[in-house]
């Protein structure tokens, strides 16, 4: 956990969803609201991370978008929403906790919705930070960047899935229905931690060890691990918008691994291109990850020079 002692937990409601969302820091500090990957929950952005935000005079929201963590859930291969539907769940977010305009970090897939929310309600965006996205609808949108990496296409040739199956029900009785459970728990959290390692840099040590504690964590906190891996994959894009990008008057900053195997640093070149004024921020031996700790020296300054005196209202108390 961040620190209980200045933390919230709130349910927020948002059309036919609930989305749990943390609320960390001073109320009185402006708001950075955190946009999670796909098959992502809050928790994978790293505590430590939100602390030093927090200790920056930010006070941070990380909430589960719909399918994930403790947010609604919806049937395994059949998702209800879209992509843009995400950002207008974003949107809610923050006019639920009464942000008013609020500075947006989104990861991924949630660049992509950043991208949208900023694009739709630019009165809700102080400011935009996008970290390894690409400009526009993923795989659909860039003939003119390059593919995915070879050992990333390799992996996900073979069909691999993050937490096959869910959590499911223990059932039976006694030891051996716990021996079971316990079994197929750390299965669930194996699947985890060798899921993310094709996306990880490879000229660093893979953080096994930490990757496997954040794992057990995702595990413990999901309503349904099944839905959390396999419907934010299946969303409609909705209409292409890379073409609309100039449109966006947040001020951006652009932040990506120079390891990125499935979004190569070029992505993000070409994302900041797009985007009037936007600034690029390359990650050294950081691939397509959550801010590894070893970027936090730069990238938490980065962050609180990019939203200092941007006129964006505090959180809610």
């Amino acid at each position: 956990m961040v620190d209980n002692r200045r933390t919230a937990e709130v349910e927020v409601e948002v059309d036919g969803a609930e989305l749990a969302a943390e609320v960390h820091g001073d109320p009185a500090d402006p708001a950075i609201l955190l946009i999670h990957g796909a098959g992502h929950c809050r928790l994978n952005w790293p505590d430590g991370f939100v602390r030093r935000l927090v200790a920056g005079g930010r006070c941070v929201v990380r909430y589960d978008a719909r399918d994930a963590g403790a947010s609604t859930t919806f049937p395994v291969g059949a998702p209800p929403y879209s992509l843009p539907d995400l950002a207008e769940d974003a949107a809610a977010v923050i006019d639920a906790l009464g942000l008013g305009r609020v500075h947006v970090l989104g990861m991924s897939q949630g660049a992509a919705v950043g991208q949208l929310l900023a694009l739709g309600h630019p009165d809700r965006v102080a400011t935009l930070a996008l970290a390894s996205g690409t400009p526009g609808i993923p795989g659909q949108e860039q003939p003119d960047l390059p593919p995915v990496s070879d050992r990333l296409a390799a992996f996900l040739a073979q069909g691999a899935q993050v937490a096959q199956g869910g959590q499911g029900g223990q059932g039976g009785q006694g030891v051996k229905a716990e021996r079971d459970a316990a079994s197929a728990r750390e299965a669930v959290v194996e699947s985890i931690v060798e899921g993310e390692r094709p996306f990880a840099a490879v000229s660093r040590p893979f953080d096994e060890d930490g990757v496997r504690r954040l794992a057990a964590r995702i595990v413990d906190h999901a309503r349904d691990l099944a839905a959390q891996s396999a419907n934010p994959y299946l969303l409609d894009a909705g209409t292409p918008w890379r073409a609309r990008l100039g449109a966006i008057t947040a001020p951006t900053l652009v932040l990506h691994g120079e390891e990125d195997p499935l979004f190569p640093p070029e992505h993000g070149r070409a994302l900041a291109a797009e985007i009037l004024g936007a600034r690029f921020l390359a990650l050294p031996g950081t691939g397509h990850e959550v801010f590894p700790e070893h970027t936090w020296d730069a990238v938490v300054p980065a962050l609180l020079a990019h939203t200092a005196n941007r006129d964006a209202p505090p959180c809610p108390a």
